[in-house]
Order: C-alpha cells, then structure tokens, then sequence
C-alpha cells in the first residue's frame, strides 16, 4: 500500500486526504506504516464504539465465518444472527420501535425511513432542520441543511421546509401536508448541539396535531455515546421512527431504523417489497452488531460514559477553548477562530493524538474516542491537546 497508489487509483472527498497509512488497529490505538502508534479520539467518526478489533467482536465475527456469509436477499431466509440482532434491539426500545429493518448504511436507513413516512401517511412532504446531515444519497440529500453542500446535485425531492434547530416559532410550518419532520436527536455536524429543554416534545406534539410522523435521526448518538442506549431516551420523547447506524457494527457497516409493526407491514403488501436490501442484515455484520450491544451491556459500559465526560471537561480547560458542546462521549471542543481548531487537529496528528473537524462548524474539534476508553488514555489524549494549545498560544 502506499500514499501515491491511494491518490491515484482511490476517488477522494477532499482535494488534501490526511492519508494516514494504516497498518494495523487495536484497542484505542491506530499504527502507521511507520510503526508510529496513534491514540484514536474520534473511533471512526464514532463508529468504532468498542475501539478496534475488540476481541468478543472478533470473536462472534469468526464463528459466524465458520457458519455461512450471505445467503440470500433481506428479509427472506431466517438468519439467527439478524434476528437475535433485531431481538436485542427491541429489549432497549419502547414498544412503539420493536420492530427494526436492517440496512448497508445510515443514509440507507434514512431512505427507507423516508419512505416508511410517504407511505404510511400518504403525504409527500418532509421537514429538515438548517446545519442537518443524514446522508449524501439524494433522499438523504435532500434533507441536508445547508445549501452549499447540494450545489451541482439537484435537482433533488422537492417539498422539503427547513427549520431552525430548537426554534419553536418554526414548527408552525409542521402542517397537514406534512409526512415527517426529520431531526437528529442532537445536531452533529453543526457543532453537537443539544435540543433544549422540551423542544423535542414540542415537536413530537406538532406532529400529533397535523398527523405527521417524528423520524429521530441517532446515526451518531445513538448506541450509547450519550451515555443512555439511544440519546431521545436523554430527553422524554418516543420517535414514531428511529434511525441508526455507525456505532452498531462494531467497525462494520450497518444501519437500521425502527418503528411499530402497524408502521413497517406496509412494506408487506401493496406493493409488496416496498423497501427491499440484497445485503441489509448480512449475519457477518449481525453478529458484529449484536456482540457489540451485548457487552455495552454486560459490561456496564454505559454507567462510566459521565463520568468520562466528566474527566474530559475538567482536563480541558484553556484560555483557547470557548467552550465545549455535546454529551457524554460526543463532545466537540469550540473555539474563537477557524484557524485553532486547524493548528490543533493537525498537530495532534504529530504528537500521536487523532482528532478531527465536523462537518459545517469550522470551529469545532471532535472527540469522540470509543466508549471502552481507558481513563488513563483519556487523561493522555487530553493532556496532548493541552499542550499544543499552550504550544499555539507562546
């Protein structure tokens, strides 16, 4: 492997990739090709909630192995691992999200949420937050909230209103017309920002008025990184549909999203197959997905996630840092000027610590290391960042 073959042959997101050439992962460590060790604070922009190559993720990964791969599109065969999978899932959510869809992807579940909420309320029109992401696909697309983004890519669905995030004078466009309102339970790539105070429930309640159903958007918070299982469970309210992905795979690809069965049976029947996936519930990824939800479990990992964010926020303390937004292990450090948070990333990269931006604040710094992070490790990567900004700051 090498930079220049990465470069030539790899599409690219960026026009300057950090093209970090990994050679191996373990824990909460990524090594270079070098055999430079670096300690990962964003665990694959939250994906890797146990670190890497967790051992009991491995371990369920090689015994499906032995067993069979994919076998057949979704939804057909009976595999035990989906199913236990879809099971476990049900055991952490309220009665009205017990049955789960599995996907590829996050964006892949936005898409069949979406079309869940046109064909069970027979509306077509949808409700975006500003500064939102849910995907790059042109459903997901389409509910992005900032407009620079989707430059070059329309046109994409049309009857889809933007509000502002925690604005209750918006929701009055929340009306008869409308199929869902879409939110993430907290904004990632605006910054981590929280809903305030009941406004979830506000808008749960427009919903209920106008009959439009409340899509929760937990790609990111969910599967524990707030310290709570899913982060609406943080805030008194029960989506009509939920949406998952990242952190359930263990480091694998999934999504889902999950709803009550009187919702998910119009996909059964006119016309039947109404969402279908040849690789949605793969047993390999299942079986990853289930390990991981099964030890945030048995091994209380949640019930120490405070107290992390607790030793985060006192370490970092610094006449850079504006402030610091997010929960429990979905933080994202503010600063006053773009450029600080540049010099930190990029210098953090130097010194052995791996951070990264969000997507639309561009004064913001990511940390989100997997949730089993040692609190020695977490004491390490925070003293880094200390002293790069002492550094920038002389």
């Amino acid at each position: 492997m090498s930079l220049k073959d990465f470069l030539t042959y790899q599409a690219k997101t960026s026009p300057n990739p950090i093209g970090l050439e990994v050679i191996k992962a373990k824990g909460s460590y990524i090594y270079d090709s070098n055999g430079k060790k670096y300690l990962d604070f964003v665990a694959g922009i939250s994906a890797c909630s146990l670190g890497h190559r967790h051992p009991k993720v491995i371990k369920a990964i090689k015994k499906q192995l032995d067993k069979f791969l994919h076998v057949m599109v979704y939804g057909e065969f009976v595999q035990k691992s989906s199913v236990d999978l879809c099971k476990k899932l049900a055991s952490f959510l309220p009665s009205n999200l017990k049955v789960t869809f599995l996907t590829n992807s996050g964006t892949e579940a936005i898409e069949g949420a979406m079309k869940l909420a046109k064909r069970y309320t027979k509306k077509s029109k949808f409700i975006a937050a500003r500064n939102s992401y849910h995907g790059s696909t042109q459903g997901a697309l389409s509910l992005l909230g900032v407009k620079n983004q989707k430059k070059g890519y329309g046109p994409l669905l049309p009857e889809v209103n933007f509000i502002n995030f925690n604005s209750s004078e918006d929701l009055f466009k929340i009306d008869d017309n409308t199929a869902a309102v879409i939110l993430e339970t907290i904004q990632g790539g605006a910054g981590f920002i929280l809903p305030k105070l009941d406004y979830l429930r506000e808008v749960k309640r427009k919903c209920e008025e106008v009959g439009a159903l409340l899509i929760l958007d937990e790609i990111q918070p969910g599967i524990g990184r707030t310290g709570k299982m899913f982060a609406f469970q943080k805030y008194n309210i029960k989506p009509d549909i939920l949406v998952i992905g990242k952190g359930l795979g263990g480091g694998l690809p999934i999504g889902a999203f999950c709803s009550s069965r009187k919702l998910m049976e119009k996909f059964e029947y006119k016309p039947s197959l109404g969402h279908i996936s040849t690789f949605g519930g793969n047993p390999v990824v299942s079986s990853a997905a289930l390990s991981v939800l099964n030890t945030l479990e048995n091994e209380k990992i949640l019930d120490k996630i405070s107290e992390k964010e607790k030793l985060i926020r006192a370490l970092l303390k610094h006449k850079k840092i504006k402030k610091i937004n997010g929960t429990g292990l979905m933080l994202a450090i503010i600063f006053e000027k773009q450029e600080e948070a540049e010099k930190l990333v990029k210098e953090s990269m130097k010194r052995g610590l791996i951070l990264f931006y969000l997507l639309w604040n561009k004064f913001a710094v990511r940390i989100t290391p997997p949730l089993n992070i040692s609190f020695r490790d977490l004491t390490k990567g925070c003293n880094i960042i200390i002293k790069i900004l002492d550094d920038i700051s002389n």
